[in-house]
């Protein structure tokens, strides 16, 4: 367990640091490891996502353990880990602690005696220390400050919520394959391998436990995709139709594309700048049974792949913060600053006007992202109304009476949508 602690120290740094992706680290680690069992395997990632989700609260704890700040940084973030162990997992105490003082031994025998005091300390004391790291809001909510100051402007009461939500383990939600048979047929095939789910939207079936891919009867065989249930409304408010010509811009790594396919045999074109990432969309189109034109091209900048052919809808799921699926990236908390808003916003703008010439008269855009800060969202939607005079937007029906504001919860990730439709205008 040790060298697990360790690892996950090291990639926490590396995130906390260095400014690396946690996804891209942890790949990294694990290929180094290929000895490693599936339970290794997966308590490393356990670690770095848990320490990292609770980093906040964490770093205000051993704030106030620490006397003085210490000088190696690989120890922090191993009493970091050894925190997260003793505050949120079912880990056994001693172990931890027992397992983080052999780490320390391994990284510096000096150290070994701090960290055995600070995580006894811990133990001796955690009520109070959790109660004064709750004093500041980082430390009861575990987000920067920013974060929290945009939430609590935004949405008052509901920010807490909104926070907590963020900070929970995803629920793990399936879309099933419409072309392959009914949700409910499904349904009773998970039931037959002791896979315990719930029907939560006419494609979506929400597992109770999460469980490898491997496991899903029929995966292989494109019967079922993972994907959020907040993300499959994607296709459905696409209004897509049989024969129609679909653009799906920013498609990588597929699975709103696959959705749209399996809903209409339409004439799709997947976008994406990321020739890497767009093989991902070509693998996730192969294992459904499905088929695209894959261009590689930027979204903002269509004449350099456009052929000149109108699409009637285009969804345009741009490049945004993220902030609505820090539960699945806990790194995008400390690795967003607040100016990146402004940033996306200007990007998102640019790609929605871009795209908006390609669309046919009468035809619909789905304007989409991941995103609960409304600088991405409504603002980029106002102020791209304000200067297309043939674009109107049509009502949409969402959960929560939520004008197009989906907010994460316990059935979906945080989404926006904002549907478009171009029309003619006086003169023409």
């Amino acid at each position: 367990m040790h060298n697990i602690q360790l690892a996950a120290g090291k990639i926490v740094q590396q995130v906390l640091v260095d400014g690396r992706n946690l996804n891209q680290v942890l790949d990294e680690s694990l290929r180094r490891k290929a000895v490693w069992t599936p339970a290794q395997r997966a308590a490393l990632q356990d670690l770095s996502y848990g320490t990292l989700r609770f980093y906040g609260q964490l770093r205000a704890v051993l704030d106030s353990l620490l006397h003085k700040p210490l000088s190696d940084d690989r120890v922090r973030f191993l009493l970091l880990v050894a925190l997260y162990q003793l505050q949120h997992s079912k880990a056994a105490q001693h172990a931890v602690v027992d397992h983080a003082v052999r780490s320390a031994q391994m990284l510096n025998p000096r150290v070994s005696g701090l960290v055995n005091a600070n995580l006894r300390n811990f133990l001796r004391n955690q009520a109070a220390l959790l109660e004064q790291a709750a004093q500041q809001a980082e430390g009861r909510y575990s987000y920067p400050q920013w974060w929290i100051d945009e939430l609590n402007a935004q949405y008052g009461e509901r920010s807490a919520a909104i926070l907590a939500a963020g900070n929970q383990h995803p629920p793990m939600t399936l879309r099933v394959n419409r072309r392959h048979g009914a949700t409910r047929d499904y349904l009773a095939q998970l039931e037959q391998q002791n896979l315990p789910a719930r029907l939560i939207e006419p494609d979506a079936l929400q597992l109770d436990k999460p469980v490898s891919v491997d496991k899903l009867p029929g995966f292989s065989a494109g019967l079922v995709s993972v994907q959020d249930a907040g993300a499959q409304y994607a296709a459905r408010l696409l209004d897509v139709r049989d024969g129609m010509r679909v653009l799906d811009a920013c498609a990588a790594p597929g699975g709103k594309t696959a959705h749209i396919l399996e809903c209409a045999a339409v004439q799709m074109v997947a976008l994406d700048k990321d020739e890497k990432r767009l093989q991902r969309v070509a693998e996730n189109l192969q294992r459904l049974g499905l088929s695209a034109q894959l261009v590689v091209g930027d979204a903002a900048a269509p004449d350099t792949w456009w052929d000149g052919q109108a699409f009637q809808r285009i969804l345009a799921d741009v490049p945004c913060s993220a902030s609505g699926v820090v539960r699945r990236h806990p790194d995008i908390k400390w690795l967003r600053r607040r100016a990146d808003i402004a940033g996306f916003a200007a990007q998102q703008i640019a790609i929605l006007s871009a795209l908006w010439r390609l669309l046919a008269q009468d035809g619909k855009l789905l304007y989409a992202t991941c995103s609960v800060f409304r600088q991405e969202n409504e603002q980029v939607i106002a102020a791209f109304l304000a200067q297309q005079p043939d674009a109107r937007r049509l009502p949409i029906t969402l959960p929560e009476n939520s004008e197009g504001q989906l907010l994460p919860n316990d059935r979906h990730d945080g989404f926006f949508y904002a549907l478009l439709q171009k029309q003619m205008t006086e003169g023409r």
